[in-house]
């Protein structure tokens, strides 16, 4: 009896703890409800940048309806100026990067030594995360991407004073160097201990591992090791994986990874190739698409719609002294963000929360006709019950810089739907504002169904149910 009573206090812990969906593995379940994270968040400084005040960031992010934040974890930052980014949080001033090893002086750091201001600045900002409902993907490791970046890190034996080896940048993160394997094991071993208590917590593995030498085998060693390390303590949690830019079949998973991430993933096609996977495909890092709201709640909006379930637009609103994120970003960025762009994510979110997504999939014959040139239509259905399409003008400009186009010409336009037979309910939904536009009841026969849409710009949202 109490064996399993233990089990069931066990199981409901568990099932508050961010992890797969028991009933449909391509979506999340957090705090016992179907989720999908949706954000717009700054550039995952916000633990290692001692000018950043994560407060106020998080309780902006849970007022405008985001549920996720990304952090590095001081292994790795920037320098002003790196990648065109204007006031980047990854780039903190002299003297404001926090990481987990103590100080010892003269620019150094002592890697036999935690630093204890760290670990309460990273408690902190998880536990003011979880009373705002908000995820913590926490990013292990990063490509070091040159020799200057890699030089910058703690782990770099000019910048400590243990001796570590001194592997060219494109080595850092490979098995070549077995006392460098075990510098970084020890963080890994040593920050999965501490937030093991966390509900609102996603491991990845490692930032942009396609560049810089990182290797498979290195990176199958980080999962095991957050694996290893989690399996005597009460929680588990997701391991995620970033895969590809773009796109990318995954065709041997790690069995320690559920989620597949991919960056820049537009169109969507990197579900369509891994819908075979068992775990979430993530579109979790946006960018490089110019600074036009319409590229980033359309590149989100699409990616729920072809099956993913989780979206991070790399938000460059939030910066250290804006952490509101009101920070007008210059037109000279490689992104955007603002408070607009978030509302229109916001919209998103709460849409799926209306639908019972998790019996929902993508479909790609219900739409028979009626898209224009150059637009494109995908669909979930629970079949027979409900349907959502999306409906977009974006396209990806091949040659062209940014390469992502939106039309915003006005339409008015028929689809032509394959609609079982019933009496249904079609509402037309605004994606900026989340509201509904257009409603009509109908009964049918079955076959070809042709609904006209209201007015529109650059996108239109429509729901099918059963009434």
């Amino acid at each position: 009896m109490r064996i399993a009573l233990l089990l069931l206090m066990v199981c409901a812990m568990q099932a508050q703890t961010l992890r797969l969906h028991p009933e449909n593995a391509r979506y999340y379940e957090f705090q016992g409800k179907p989720t999908v994270l949706v954000t717009s968040a700054e550039h995952y400084g916000a633990l290692l940048n001692l000018d950043f005040d994560y407060v106020k960031y998080l309780d902006t992010l849970a007022a405008e309806g985001m549920n996720l934040t990304r952090i590095f974890t001081g292994a790795y930052h920037e320098f002003p100026g790196d990648f065109g980014i204007t006031r980047n949080t990854l780039a903190p001033a002299g003297g404001r990067v926090i990481t987990p090893w103590r100080e010892a002086g003269s620019g150094k750091w002592n890697l036999d030594e935690w630093n204890p201001q760290y670990f309460e600045r990273l408690h902190g900002l998880m536990s003011h995360a979880a009373r705002r409902g908000v995820v913590v993907e926490v990013t292990l490791f990063t490509a070091y991407y040159n020799q200057k970046r890699w030089e910058a890190s703690p782990l770099h034996p000019s910048r400590n004073v243990n001796g570590t080896p001194a592997a060219p940048y494109d080595e850092a993160l490979t098995l070549k160097h077995p006392a460098l394997v075990e510098r970084q094991t020890a963080m890994v071993r040593k920050l999965v201990s501490e937030l093991n208590r966390y509900d609102n917590l996603l491991w990845e593995i490692c930032n942009e591992p396609y560049f810089a030498g990182v290797t498979l085998d290195w990176q199958r060693h980080i999962a095991r090791t957050v694996a290893e390390t989690e399996r005597p303590l009460p929680k588990r949690h997701l391991i995620a994986q970033n895969i590809a830019n773009f796109e990318g079949v995954v065709r041997d998973p790690d069995p320690n990874v559920s989620v597949f991430h991919f960056h820049y993933a537009r169109p969507p096609v990197a579900v369509k190739q891994n819908e075979a996977l068992r775990g979430v495909i993530g579109y979790d890092e946006s960018g490089f698409d110019g600074t036009t709201e319409a590229t980033y709640w359309i590149q989100g909006w699409d990616f729920l719609f072809a099956g993913g379930a989780h979206y991070n637009n790399l938000d460059y609103s939030f910066t250290a002294g804006h952490e509101d994120g009101t920070f007008a970003v210059p037109a000279t960025m490689p992104g955007y963000g603002s408070a607009a762009l978030r509302r229109q994510l916001q919209a998103l979110r709460e849409l799926f929360e209306r639908m019972d997504f998790v019996r929902m999939g993508p479909v790609e014959d219900f739409v028979a006709a009626g898209v224009p040139e150059g637009g494109s239509a995908r669909t979930l259905a629970e079949a027979g019950r409900r349907y959502a399409v999306y409906l977009h003008h974006g396209l990806v400009m091949q040659g062209f810089q940014p390469q992502f186009a939106v039309d915003r010409r006005r339409k008015l336009i028929q689809l032509e739907l394959r609609l079982p037979a019933g009496r249904w309910a079609a509402e037309w939904i605004n994606p900026q504002t989340g509201k509904v536009v257009g409603r009509e009841e109908f009964e049918h026969a079955g076959g070809l169904r042709r609904v006209s849409s209201p007015p529109y710009q650059e996108d239109a949202a429509l729901i099918v149910a059963v009434r």
